[in-house]
Protein backbone atom coordinates (compact mmCIF):
# COMPACT_ATOMS: atom_id res chain seq x y z
CA UNK A 1 0.00 0.00 0.00
CA UNK A 2 1.20 3.69 -0.86
CA UNK A 3 2.14 6.03 2.19
CA UNK A 4 2.48 9.44 1.86
CA UNK A 5 6.34 10.65 2.35
CA UNK A 6 7.33 12.63 5.06
CA UNK A 7 8.10 15.53 3.66
CA UNK A 8 7.62 19.46 4.70
CA UNK A 9 5.23 21.28 3.14
CA UNK A 10 7.95 24.13 2.25
CA UNK A 11 10.36 21.40 0.74
CA UNK A 12 7.46 19.68 -1.22
CA UNK A 13 7.49 23.13 -3.33
CA UNK A 14 11.31 23.32 -3.68
CA UNK A 15 13.12 22.52 -7.12
CA UNK A 16 17.15 22.64 -5.72
CA UNK A 17 18.61 19.57 -7.25
CA UNK A 18 16.33 19.66 -10.61
CA UNK A 19 17.20 20.24 -13.89
CA UNK A 20 14.74 22.33 -16.08
CA UNK A 21 14.69 22.92 -19.89
CA UNK A 22 12.27 25.75 -20.75
CA UNK A 23 11.63 26.49 -24.63
CA UNK A 24 10.72 30.05 -25.01
CA UNK A 25 12.21 31.74 -22.38
CA UNK A 26 13.43 34.88 -23.94
CA UNK A 27 9.31 35.69 -24.09
CA UNK A 28 7.67 37.79 -21.80
CA UNK A 29 6.47 34.92 -19.80
CA UNK A 30 8.59 32.68 -20.50
CA UNK A 31 11.16 34.85 -18.65
CA UNK A 32 9.48 34.95 -15.49
CA UNK A 33 8.87 31.47 -15.23
CA UNK A 34 13.05 30.57 -16.11
CA UNK A 35 13.03 33.14 -13.18
CA UNK A 36 10.69 31.72 -11.23
CA UNK A 37 12.17 27.73 -11.09
CA UNK A 38 15.68 29.59 -10.78
CA UNK A 39 14.55 31.12 -7.62
CA UNK A 40 13.12 27.43 -6.50
CA UNK A 41 16.40 26.25 -6.59
CA UNK A 42 16.44 24.51 -9.93
CA UNK A 43 19.48 24.27 -12.57
CA UNK A 44 17.97 25.40 -16.26
CA UNK A 45 18.83 25.27 -20.19
CA UNK A 46 16.63 27.88 -22.00
CA UNK A 47 16.15 27.69 -25.55
CA UNK A 48 15.00 30.59 -28.33
CA UNK A 49 15.23 32.22 -31.15
CA UNK A 50 16.14 35.65 -29.83
CA UNK A 51 19.54 36.90 -29.15
CA UNK A 52 18.57 38.61 -26.10
CA UNK A 53 18.44 35.05 -24.42
CA UNK A 54 22.79 35.43 -24.25
CA UNK A 55 21.96 38.55 -21.76
CA UNK A 56 19.31 37.55 -20.17
CA UNK A 57 20.61 34.22 -18.87
CA UNK A 58 23.53 36.11 -18.22
CA UNK A 59 22.08 38.83 -15.87
CA UNK A 60 20.23 35.48 -14.25
CA UNK A 61 24.20 33.75 -13.69
CA UNK A 62 25.27 37.31 -12.36
CA UNK A 63 22.46 37.17 -9.67
CA UNK A 64 23.91 33.70 -8.51
CA UNK A 65 21.54 31.11 -10.67
CA UNK A 66 22.62 28.16 -12.55
CA UNK A 67 21.15 28.74 -16.35
CA UNK A 68 22.27 28.12 -19.56
CA UNK A 69 21.15 29.56 -23.25
CA UNK A 70 20.89 27.66 -26.24
CA UNK A 71 19.92 29.58 -29.42
CA UNK A 72 17.83 27.81 -31.69
CA UNK A 73 14.80 28.33 -34.45
CA UNK A 74 12.08 26.09 -33.01
CA UNK A 75 10.23 25.94 -36.29
CA UNK A 76 12.45 23.74 -37.60
CA UNK A 77 12.44 19.91 -36.42
CA UNK A 78 15.78 19.28 -36.59
CA UNK A 79 16.88 22.53 -34.50
CA UNK A 80 14.59 21.66 -32.13
CA UNK A 81 16.17 17.91 -31.96
CA UNK A 82 19.82 19.23 -31.76
CA UNK A 83 19.30 22.25 -29.19
CA UNK A 84 17.42 19.71 -26.82
CA UNK A 85 19.93 17.29 -26.62
CA UNK A 86 22.63 20.29 -26.12
CA UNK A 87 20.22 21.64 -23.18
CA UNK A 88 20.30 17.71 -22.15
CA UNK A 89 24.12 17.20 -22.41
CA UNK A 90 24.66 21.14 -20.22
CA UNK A 91 22.22 19.22 -17.48
CA UNK A 92 24.23 16.13 -17.16
CA UNK A 93 21.65 13.72 -18.83
CA UNK A 94 19.33 14.51 -16.83
CA UNK A 95 15.44 16.61 -17.57
CA UNK A 96 13.14 16.84 -14.62
CA UNK A 97 11.38 19.93 -15.62
CA UNK A 98 10.11 20.45 -19.35
CA UNK A 99 8.35 24.04 -19.74
CA UNK A 100 7.09 24.49 -23.51
CA UNK A 101 6.43 28.12 -23.23
CA UNK A 102 7.26 29.72 -27.01
CA UNK A 103 4.40 31.44 -28.82
CA UNK A 104 3.59 33.37 -31.65
CA UNK A 105 0.53 35.29 -32.94
CA UNK A 106 -0.97 36.41 -35.75
CA UNK A 107 -4.02 38.41 -36.64
CA UNK A 108 -6.54 38.48 -40.05
CA UNK A 109 -10.18 37.79 -40.69
CA UNK A 110 -10.11 33.75 -40.29
CA UNK A 111 -11.34 33.81 -44.63
CA UNK A 112 -7.87 36.12 -45.26
CA UNK A 113 -5.86 33.97 -43.19
CA UNK A 114 -2.77 33.71 -44.89
CA UNK A 115 -1.29 29.65 -45.65
CA UNK A 116 2.70 31.28 -44.35
CA UNK A 117 0.88 32.86 -41.41
CA UNK A 118 -0.86 29.55 -40.41
CA UNK A 119 2.28 27.04 -40.97
CA UNK A 120 4.30 29.31 -38.68
CA UNK A 121 2.17 29.68 -35.87
CA UNK A 122 1.16 26.43 -35.50
CA UNK A 123 5.21 24.93 -35.96
CA UNK A 124 5.65 27.47 -33.55
CA UNK A 125 2.89 26.90 -30.62
CA UNK A 126 1.34 23.31 -31.04
CA UNK A 127 4.46 21.25 -33.53
CA UNK A 128 7.28 21.98 -31.11
CA UNK A 129 4.96 22.06 -27.70
CA UNK A 130 4.52 18.04 -29.29
CA UNK A 131 8.48 16.96 -30.21
CA UNK A 132 9.96 18.85 -27.28
CA UNK A 133 7.46 17.16 -25.26
CA UNK A 134 8.06 14.13 -27.23
CA UNK A 135 11.86 13.99 -26.37
CA UNK A 136 11.90 14.70 -22.65
CA UNK A 137 9.53 11.99 -22.32
CA UNK A 138 11.86 9.54 -23.25
CA UNK A 139 14.42 10.85 -20.73
CA UNK A 140 11.44 11.24 -17.85
CA UNK A 141 9.90 7.20 -18.64
CA UNK A 142 13.58 6.21 -18.61
CA UNK A 143 13.89 7.95 -15.21
CA UNK A 144 10.58 7.57 -14.01
CA UNK A 145 9.79 11.25 -12.97
CA UNK A 146 9.07 14.21 -14.81
CA UNK A 147 6.92 17.36 -14.99
CA UNK A 148 6.05 19.04 -18.19
CA UNK A 149 4.53 22.34 -18.39
CA UNK A 150 2.62 23.49 -21.46
CA UNK A 151 0.95 26.88 -21.95
CA UNK A 152 -2.33 26.70 -23.39
CA UNK A 153 -4.66 29.97 -23.22
CA UNK A 154 -7.52 31.48 -22.79
CA UNK A 155 -8.40 30.52 -26.26
CA UNK A 156 -8.36 27.15 -25.57
CA UNK A 157 -11.73 27.22 -24.06
CA UNK A 158 -13.43 29.13 -26.90
CA UNK A 159 -12.16 30.90 -30.74
CA UNK A 160 -11.07 34.36 -29.96
CA UNK A 161 -11.54 37.26 -33.11
CA UNK A 162 -9.26 37.10 -36.01
CA UNK A 163 -6.66 34.59 -34.12
CA UNK A 164 -7.75 31.15 -36.38
CA UNK A 165 -4.43 29.50 -36.68
CA UNK A 166 -3.73 30.67 -32.60
CA UNK A 167 -7.02 29.38 -31.52
CA UNK A 168 -6.24 25.97 -32.95
CA UNK A 169 -2.86 25.87 -31.60
CA UNK A 170 -3.82 26.75 -28.49
CA UNK A 171 -7.15 23.76 -28.15
CA UNK A 172 -4.32 21.91 -30.13
CA UNK A 173 -2.11 22.39 -26.48
CA UNK A 174 -4.71 21.60 -24.33
CA UNK A 175 -5.64 18.56 -25.77
CA UNK A 176 -1.99 17.28 -26.33
CA UNK A 177 -1.82 17.81 -22.37
CA UNK A 178 -4.45 15.63 -21.99
CA UNK A 179 -3.19 13.18 -24.27
CA UNK A 180 0.65 13.03 -23.18
CA UNK A 181 -0.93 12.63 -19.54
CA UNK A 182 -2.97 9.61 -20.04
CA UNK A 183 -0.37 7.83 -21.91
CA UNK A 184 2.52 8.87 -19.27
CA UNK A 185 0.83 9.53 -15.67
CA UNK A 186 1.28 5.99 -14.87
CA UNK A 187 5.28 6.27 -15.92
CA UNK A 188 5.86 8.49 -13.30
CA UNK A 189 5.56 12.12 -15.91
CA UNK A 190 2.73 14.56 -15.35
CA UNK A 191 1.84 16.40 -17.85
CA UNK A 192 -0.02 20.01 -16.68
CA UNK A 193 -0.91 23.31 -18.68
CA UNK A 194 -1.02 27.10 -17.67
CA UNK A 195 -4.33 28.73 -19.37
CA UNK A 196 -2.88 32.74 -18.57
CA UNK A 197 -5.80 35.31 -19.89
CA UNK A 198 -4.94 38.63 -20.28
CA UNK A 199 -1.38 39.24 -20.26
CA UNK A 200 0.60 42.53 -20.62
CA UNK A 201 2.78 40.89 -22.85
CA UNK A 202 4.54 41.69 -26.14
CA UNK A 203 1.98 39.15 -27.68
CA UNK A 204 -0.73 41.15 -26.89
CA UNK A 205 0.72 44.56 -27.82
CA UNK A 206 -2.11 45.41 -30.52
CA UNK A 207 -4.72 44.32 -28.31
CA UNK A 208 -3.56 46.27 -25.85
CA UNK A 209 -3.16 49.48 -27.93
CA UNK A 210 -7.06 49.05 -28.93
CA UNK A 211 -8.68 51.18 -26.15
CA UNK A 212 -12.05 49.61 -27.29
CA UNK A 213 -10.55 46.04 -26.56
CA UNK A 214 -8.81 47.28 -23.74
CA UNK A 215 -11.63 48.67 -22.13
CA UNK A 216 -13.84 45.41 -23.09
CA UNK A 217 -11.07 43.05 -21.24
CA UNK A 218 -10.75 45.19 -18.65
CA UNK A 219 -14.74 45.41 -17.86
CA UNK A 220 -14.30 40.96 -17.83
CA UNK A 221 -11.41 40.67 -15.46
CA UNK A 222 -12.57 40.60 -11.85
CA UNK A 223 -9.15 41.15 -10.82
CA UNK A 224 -9.51 44.84 -12.67
CA UNK A 225 -6.49 44.58 -14.62
CA UNK A 226 -4.44 42.73 -16.85
CA UNK A 227 -2.12 39.72 -15.91
CA UNK A 228 1.84 39.94 -15.25
CA UNK A 229 4.79 37.67 -15.58
CA UNK A 230 4.95 37.49 -12.11
CA UNK A 231 1.54 36.35 -11.43
CA UNK A 232 2.24 32.97 -13.60
CA UNK A 233 5.96 32.27 -10.95
CA UNK A 234 3.94 30.52 -8.15
CA UNK A 235 2.22 28.10 -10.53
CA UNK A 236 4.80 27.29 -12.36
CA UNK A 237 7.25 26.28 -9.48
CA UNK A 238 3.97 24.46 -7.96
CA UNK A 239 3.39 22.37 -11.16
CA UNK A 240 7.20 21.79 -11.45
CA UNK A 241 7.39 20.41 -7.63
CA UNK A 242 6.38 17.76 -5.64
CA UNK A 243 3.75 19.21 -4.28
CA UNK A 244 1.57 18.66 -7.57
CA UNK A 245 2.91 14.46 -7.71
CA UNK A 246 -1.07 13.82 -8.11
CA UNK A 247 -1.63 16.72 -10.16
CA UNK A 248 -2.12 15.72 -14.34
CA UNK A 249 -4.04 16.15 -17.54
CA UNK A 250 -5.22 19.71 -16.32
CA UNK A 251 -5.53 22.93 -17.97
CA UNK A 252 -4.99 25.55 -15.06
CA UNK A 253 -6.22 29.10 -16.02
CA UNK A 254 -4.52 32.14 -14.63
CA UNK A 255 -6.68 34.90 -15.79
CA UNK A 256 -8.05 37.37 -12.67
CA UNK A 257 -11.25 35.40 -13.09
CA UNK A 258 -11.97 36.08 -16.31
CA UNK A 259 -13.49 32.36 -17.14
CA UNK A 260 -15.55 32.55 -14.22
CA UNK A 261 -17.16 35.57 -15.01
Amino acid sequence: MLTNKKISVIDQFGLKGRNAIVVGGAGDLGRAMVEAVLEAGAHAVVIDVDERLRDICASFRTAGYHVHPVLADISDREQIRSSFATALGLLNNRVDILINAAGIQRRYPSEDFPEKDWDDVIKINLDATFFFSQLALKEMIRAGYGKIINIASMISFFGGITIPAYAASKGGVAQLTKAFSNDCASKGVCVNAIAPGYMDTQLNSALIADPVRTNEVINRIPKKRWGLGSDIKGITVFLASEASDYITGTIIPVDGGYLAR
